[in-house]
């Protein structure tokens, strides 16, 4: 009953018929509409409709003027939570909720983050990233997970967005400990087309190589950085592993715990090795 008035209140908020569909379609304990372009600190200034386009498993959703949590709570939590942050290029929010839930069955508490969309103002998203661990932390009694051990992930630029939180939020917003699934690092990398448009979405298309640098995360690790699992396809040609190879000779130059896992096949998802990388992803989280 609890599960029903929590989502009735979330739907009550949600903005199109397709949104409603989706907060009941996620399965999720808890849908939470964090706040919108109006009463964020920052607008991403998107005037357009937020659009859904439904997959098999997986809902495209552009134009995301609203930040919502999708909460799934473990089955017999051993106090850890893990925040994923989808991909999509900072185009789109590729929602997927199969690791939360499957996460959650495994005693890990989980929330999947529909984030607004940048479309050239870098600030949003990493507000939205901010929001969400700061949201774990203050509502960590009620959700049985440990304030100490909340861990943001990402695939693509979901992983950039990971990597970005670990590098520069600090006190109640800093992770503790982070995933990455074949992550966008570096905006330095102009022979890829796929990466340097995810970089114009993020920085505009007249981006200045100080913005670039500044976004760029492996040149952001310090040694506060939190410690890292990184998982990556060896034939990735969307975001090449030389992103994550980059990131974990970043986190080794300055003594931050990390482990980089790269598989021989999968391209730029985890579809050949799914096991292997759910299986690596539960044993690091239940280490912290």
């Amino acid at each position: 009953m609890k599960k029903l008035l929590i989502l009735a209140a979330a739907l009550a908020f949600a903005t199109t018929a397709t949104a409603q569909s989706l907060a009941a379609e996620s399965g999720a304990d808890e849908v939470i509409r964090y706040w919108d372009n109006s009463t964020a600190p920052h607008s991403n200034c998107d005037s357009k409709p937020e659009k859904i386009n439904r997959g098999k498993s997986t809902y495209k959703v552009a134009h995301t003027t609203e930040t919502l949590f999708y909460i799934f709570k473990a089955k017999q939590s051993k106090g850890q939570s893990l925040i994923i942050f989808p991909g999509g290029g900072y185009k789109t929010v590729n929602l997927n909720f199969g690791l939360g839930r499957w996460l959650a069955e495994n005693g890990i508490t989980t929330m999947v983050v529909k984030y607004r969309l940048p479309n050239g103002h870098a600030e949003v998203p990493l507000e939205d990233a901010a929001a969400a661990v700061e949201y774990m932390r203050t509502n960590a009694d009620r959700l049985g997970i440990d304030p100490q051990k909340v861990g943001v992930s990402g695939s693509s630029a979901g992983g950039h967005l990971a990597a970005w939180s670990s590098v520069v939020l600090t006190g109640n917003q800093k992770p503790n400990f982070a995933v990455l699934y074949y992550p966008v690092i570096s905006g330095h990398i102009w022979t890829n087309k796929p990466q340097w448009s995810t970089f114009e979405e993020l920085l505009g298309k007249w981006r200045t190589p100080e913005e670039v640098n500044n976004h760029s995360v492996d040149l952001l690790v310090n040694s506060n950085t939190p410690p890292t699992l990184i998982l990556h396809c060896d034939d990735d040609l969307l975001a090449p592993t030389f992103n994550s190879t980059l990131y974990y000779k970043a986190l080794k130059h300055h003594g931050v715990k990390a482990s980089y896992h790269i598989y021989p096949s999968g391209g730029h998802s985890w579809k050949d090795y799914k096991r292997e990388w759910l299986e690596a992803t539960k044993e690091w989280v239940l280490s912290f």
